[in-house]
């Protein structure tokens, strides 16, 4: 990935990250720098948090935690919980599917970005798009979760 630009961010654009994620998924995102990163060829941009790749944004959307920031900053809300055997798929990038669910974030809207962790260490697999609301995500068949950002992606590998 080809860094196109790089700088630090004001007072006022980093209170606006965190108070969206804050929104979205129950953190307080804490740091002493935060620097914006837009790409060549990407599909989204990337806000470090002291150096880590803690937050993008998905087609200019609002920001979101990657998964790296996601396992830093712990959400308490917007998270779908996948079982063992839907581990190695999330993680590949495979798109969520209903099977694999123990469970999901009742608040969660159709359309909205999500975390998905796995249920034994509740590590951070994925980032993905909801397909259906939260409380409609378990069950026994269809996709549920579109994946956006995974385990191992450029975006998951990019340091500084």
């Amino acid at each position: 990935m080809e860094v196109k630009s790089r700088h630090h961010l004001r007072s006022d654009e980093i209170t606006a990250i965190q108070d969206a994620v804050a929104d979205h998924l129950g953190v307080d995102i804490d740091g002493e720098t935060f620097e914006f990163v837009e790409f060549v060829d990407a599909g989204y941009e990337l806000v470090l948090v002291d150096g880590e790749p803690a937050v993008f944004y998905v087609d200019d959307d609002e920001p979101f935690l990657t998964v790296r920031g996601a396992n830093d900053f712990d959400p308490e809300t917007g998270v779908v919980t996948v079982d063992a055997g839907a581990i190695s798929f999330v993680s590949d990038g495979a798109d969520v599917m209903r099977p694999g669910i123990v469970e999901a974030d009742e608040a969660i809207r159709e359309g909205d970005l999500v975390v998905v962790a796995e249920e034994t260490h509740g590590k951070v697999l994925a980032v993905g798009r909801a397909m259906v609301d939260g409380d409609e995500m378990v069950g026994d068949s269809g996709k549920v979760v579109e994946s956006i950002h995974h385990v191992g992606d450029d975006l998951y590998e990019f340091s500084v």
